[in-house]
């Protein structure tokens, strides 16, 4: 007897459940249509700004005959969207960083370049990555030096 009762107990608790499943999915389904049928035609918004990605910034600024106008917005660009370093891990540099050491790197020994470009470039790159002053020194530094006379 005490079997029975207990199936007969199941099979009610999974008829409350399939009337509850039931309930829920159809009233999701009517509030979804309620939507859409009071939804406001949408406004034209303009196409925004395509963003360029790192890297065919960094592919523009290794190329030799890139002018100076283009390796200047080339660099904005970079600082515009990219210009924010991960947190250093520790005392060790992120590894992303690299990737902004071979920027410094390439627009130091740049034949299109000039000492604006270069000043710019690592004063904003420093004023937005307090804690990579140092390294972003040390590559300039690097990358000045082998330039060669």
């Amino acid at each position: 007897m005490e079997i029975t009762l207990l199936i007969k107990s199941i099979m009610g608790l999974i008829a409350i459940l399939a009337l509850l499943m039931f309930l829920f999915f159809y009233s999701s389904a009517s509030k979804k249509n309620k939507k859409i049928d009071t939804k406001t035609p949408k406004k034209t918004i303009k196409p925004r700004e395509a963003v360029p990605d790192l890297q065919t910034l960094r592919m523009i600024i290794k190329n030799k005959k890139t002018k100076t106008k283009e390796l200047k917005k080339s660099l904005d660009l970079v600082l515009k969207y990219y210009g924010n370093i991960h947190k250093k891990l520790g005392v060790r540099v992120h590894p992303d960083f690299d990737v902004y050491m071979e920027i410094l790197f390439t627009i130091c020994r740049h034949p299109h370049t000039n000492k604006n470009i270069i000043v710019d470039f690592d004063k904003e790159l420093g004023r937005l990555n307090p804690d990579y002053k140092a390294e972003i020194n040390d590559a300039i530094t690097k990358g000045l030096n082998s330039r060669g006379a």
